[in-house]
């Protein structure tokens, strides 16, 4: 396990499907953009310089991550979006393209074809037990960011933060609002469908956000022993890690020093999703000094820590549901960000913390972060572009409009 502190290394991923340019159909071809070695076998996973590529689990998706830690966030959207361009020139051999946002609108998830190459044993047995081809295996994409920690005093701090974030994320970064060709219910269908998607064996996911425990101990006997204990009737072989079972909304990962935020939808290009983590880690600092409410910070942490598990998961049910338009009336989680008053939208929230950390926040992050809130949250805006009763070209013209936006690294639907 590394030893690096709180606050001082991050790492992103970034995942996007493979489609076809004219018809945005999904295309099973990451093999393309990953290429073979000397010798002439299919590679899973490369370095170009800071970014790798990889695949896990589906052969559409096609993952983009830092090769190393990094000390900092600024920037490093124009990094990934260099690799992005030179994925798609590769692509436009089989007349394919990279198509960003958390699902794809019309996909069949039962097309899905599992990676065969690394790791296809593991895929195999993760598709025999919960059966991979559902929207909630085979559609859905998003942006990871692991935040660094070491011992059990910074762990304690992050989780409890951690916790009290997680369920702002589709407030600011809901981007899956169609399934199946069709409105889903749920501006962030991706969080609904992931939340289900291992029902067989509920201890896997919990209540998305994970229990209130900040130690090591404590967590491995409330997460890990049961999440071990409930899958080994299903996998006999003992193919399938606990760490990577694990799948909250955040997951601790005590053998790499980290914890990794999963719920975040991946946006229309890599500067808007480096964006949102920059806003995650000022907000998450802002909990942990008290920047919200004034108080000493120990103070402030002890009130986060004090958050109830299903309130939480509560309030994430709904903004999953309406996003920015969530009605927030939990007392408690208000409070926790200063909050007095009785009720606020979570979009109104999210504004009024952003003020109290904005110093935080890279200069032109925080330009597109304003400029997204003006917008709302990109399912907002692909649902009142797409219509309340789309048809499929009214997808491919608006999706297609997306993925230009992931080719020039701009922000959609939104005047410069």
């Amino acid at each position: 396990m590394n030893s690096y502190k709180l606050w001082q290394k991050y790492g992103i991923e970034m995942e996007y499907m493979i489609v076809d340019r004219d018809n945005l159909n999904v295309l099973p071809r990451a093999d393309v953009p990953l290429g073979r070695d000397k010798n002439g076998e299919q590679l899973s996973d490369v370095e170009y310089g800071s970014i790798g590529l990889s695949n896990e689990l589906v052969s559409h998706v096609l993952e983009f991550k830092c090769a190393n830690p990094v000390d900092h966030l600024k920037n490093l959207g124009a990094a990934f979006h260099k690799e992005i361009l030179l994925a798609n020139e590769k692509l436009k051999s089989i007349n394919a393209m990279l198509l960003p946002s958390a699902a794809h609108p019309f996909m069949d998830p039962a097309e899905m074809q599992l990676w065969p190459y690394d790791c296809n044993e593991i895929y195999e047995t993760y598709d025999r037990i919960f059966n991979c081809k559902g929207h909630g295996w085979a559609n859905l994409q998003s942006t990871h960011i692991n935040l660094s920690f070491n011992g059990d005093a910074e762990f304690g701090k992050l989780h409890a933060a951690i916790r009290a974030l997680l369920p702002l994320i589709p407030a600011i970064a809901a981007s899956s609002p169609f399934l199946d060709g069709k409105y889903c219910g749920y501006l962030d269908g991706r969080i609904e469908t992931y939340r289900h998607n291992q029902d067989r064996v509920p201890s896997i996911a919990g209540m998305v956000i994970p229990e209130a425990v900040f130690t090591y101990d404590d967590y491995n006997k409330q997460i890990f022993e049961k999440v071990k204990a409930d899958i080994a009737p299903h996998d006999p072989e003992h193919l399938l890690n606990h760490f990577f079972l694990n799948s909250r909304g955040a997951i601790a990962r005590f053998d790499r020093g980290a914890v990794e935020i999963r719920l975040v939808d991946i946006q229309e290009c890599p500067d808007a999703d480096i964006a949102i983590a920059e806003w995650e880690v000022a907000v998450l600092k802002g909990l942990t000094e008290g920047a919200f409410t004034g108080l000493d910070s120990s103070f402030a942490l002890n009130r986060v820590k004090k958050l109830e598990t299903e309130a939480l998961a509560k309030i994430l049910l709904d903004t999953t549901r309406f996003a920015e338009k969530t009605i927030i009336r939990d007392k408690n989680f208000l409070l926790a960000f200063g909050i007095e008053a009785s009720e606020i939208t979570a979009g109104e929230l999210i504004k009024k913390i952003t003020a109290k950390v904005q110093s935080k926040i890279s200069a032109h992050s925080l330009a597109l972060l304003r400029k997204m809130f003006n917008r709302g949250t990109l399912a907002s805006a692909l649902v009142k572009n797409v219509g309340a009763n789309p048809g499929h070209d009214d997808f491919v013209c608006e999706y297609g409009r997306l993925a230009n936006c992931l080719a020039e690294n701009t922000l959609y639907d939104v005047e410069w």
